[in-house]
């Protein structure tokens, strides 16, 4: 028997049904059951990660502890388990040929043709069986990103039918998603394309243990009953997935369909005490019971597709509950904001936080919203990009540095307070410039982020490339705006603040990659905490 127990997610019909969130939700409740879960997402592009990618193709690009660049379901993983997720929990395509290839041009497999099975097929294996390396659990989720009967995602469902068979009906299962579309003409919800959608899984080798079923109404025991019938599958193991308000009910809904003991049952496993959700139910009840309600702007260039903030949407949602409040975000297009337009669009918010990104494109309408942001006393929280564009804000404004900018924009800007380091100058490949992960910061005791963190050393992810020029130290400091986080090993500046302010907090860092449902991360804590103020 094998020690570690895997579960396999596939999705058909359509995709965006929510697998992520099925298989964060069912990770938490076996979890919840005591067992040791992780969860790892199998991507079919041919990108090696979504780093390159732009957001309106994929949503934001998120951030592991140990700097890798992955999918945004590995958000989802992290913020319903509250364990931080590696580069081993997502793997691309691009991944898998490069790694394979590779292993060719060495010589690895001794001058045999290179082919999908079992070349490729072995490697997908093998990643999948990685994550578990050096680490104890007792169960792997794996999500295979797009929908059966994707060209691309055939290898995958190819290597789930071989692992299948090699691990053992008890140590592998597959739980398919599909939808039941309702029909409003008819009144009624349809499982023909869940049944299509199972008949093509079949017909890849692969019978599905579990089948959750994706709907807007309320599914009647007769249409369960229909679909077990004509799917080979249990009728205890068809589950409804209803519609909710918030994706943090998923898991409640999940227990209450048996989800997690039908799976554990399936896999042999006891599962004799229920879940311990308390944590997560006070959470819920105050999520839906708030006793304030604030607005805060959301100022970035991406804001058509809310999945590129994703992170920075659901760290508010955390830190919303946490101060049982409702925060209404008001997304606001950076490139819309100008000298006289500024006040209608950011008037009435109570807080307002600038985005990360990259490029030119809108930053002068977010450095107008710092300006606005600084002479207004609002609450303010900029993160990366919106960090630099605060600092060249000051720098213009106040130190009266005429024309200061970021070398990344104007490379030829007199004033150049956000610059490459110089070591990185020279680096001319995208990727290899970038500081990436994890990296420490040490915290001025008399600050608004000590009050927010409670200690003086944290660790926090980063993703960007350009950094806050150090010649300039002193002339921010002496003049209200104080670099209050340092990191210890290269002494850059990680954390700006203007000190006569109400709440004025610039980080480097990206806090949003470690805002959980059990652990909203501190500084979305205490920006939401001085907006309601």
């Amino acid at each position: 028997m094998a020690d570690v127990k895997y579960v396999f997610v596939t999705g058909g019909v359509t995709s965006s049904l929510g697998k992520g969130i099925i298989s964060a939700s069912l990770a938490k409740l076996l979890q919840a059951r005591g067992y040791s879960v992780t969860i790892q997402k199998l991507d079919p592009y041919i990108n090696v990660d979504p780093g390159t990618l732009n957001p309106y193709e994929h949503g934001e690009c998120y951030v592991t502890l140990d700097g890798a660049e992955t999918d945004l379901d590995l958000g989802h993983y992290e913020r319903f388990l509250n364990v931080p997720t590696s580069q081993a929990n997502n793997v691309t395509t691009g991944r898998i040929y490069q790694s394979v290839i590779n292993k060719e041009r060495k010589g690895d497999y001794l001058g045999k043709t290179v082919q999908v099975i079992p070349h490729i097929t072995d490697e997908i294996k093998r990643r999948i069986k990685l994550v578990t390396s050096g680490n104890k659990f007792d169960i792997v989720i794996t999500e295979i990103g797009g929908t059966v009967g994707d060209i691309e995602s055939l290898p995958y469902i190819e290597s789930v039918r071989q692992l299948k068979w090699e691990l053992g009906t008890q140590n592998c299962l597959v739980v398919h998603l599909t939808l039941v579309p309702y029909l409003s003409s008819t009144g009624e919800s349809k499982t023909k394309p869940t049944q299509h959608s199972v008949k093509e899984l079949l017909e890849t080798g692969i019978q599905p243990d579990v089948l959750v079923l994706r709907t807007e109404r309320p599914l009647n025991q007769d249409i369960k009953r229909k679909v077990a019938l004509f799917c080979n599958v249990e009728e205890s193991a068809v589950i409804e997935s209803v519609d909710v308000s918030t994706i943090y009910e998923v898991p409640i809904k999940m227990v209450e369909q048996g989800l997690d003991k039908t799976v554990l049952r399936k896999l042999a496993l006891p599962f004799d005490a229920e879940p311990d959700l308390a944590e997560w139910r006070e959470f819920l009840t105050k999520l839906k019971n708030p006793k304030h309600s604030i607005k805060v702007g959301l100022v970035g260039k991406y804001v058509e597709l809310p999945d590129a903030y994703k992170s920075i949407a659901e760290s508010f949602i955390h830190s919303g509950a946490m101060n049982e409040c409702a925060i209404e975000v008001v997304y606001i297009h950076s490139e819309d904001i100008f000298e006289n337009n500024v006040e209608k669009k950011l008037g009435g918010l109570n807080g307002i936080l600038v985005a990360p990104g990259f490029g030119s494109r809108g930053i002068e309408g977010k450095i107008l919203t710092a300006k606005y942001a600084r002479e207004n006393n609002i609450p303010f929280l900029g993160i990366c990009l919106g960090m630099q564009c605060a600092v060249i804000e000051f720098a213009r404004n106040v130190l009266k540095l005429d024309g200061a900018h970021s070398t990344e924009i104007n490379h030829k800007t007199k004033y150049p307070v956000i610059d490459l380091m110089e070591e990185q100058k020279s680096i001319i490949d995208k990727g290899g410039t970038m500081r990436l992960g994890g990296y420490k910061c040490v915290i001025a005791k008399n600050s608004k982020a000590y009050e927010a963190y409670g200690k003086t050393e944290i660790i926090e992810r980063h993703r960007h490339r350009y950094e806050f020029n150090d010649k300039y130290f002193e002339e921010f400091k002496k003049n209200g705006m104080a670099p209050v986080g340092i990191n210890p090993d290269s002494n850059l500046v990680e954390i700006m603040e203007i000190t006569d302010h109400k709440w004025f907090v610039g980080v480097q860092f990206h806090p949003e990659y470690s805002s959980t449902v059990i652990s909203p991360h501190p500084l979305f804590v205490n920006f939401i905490k001085a907006c309601i103020g």
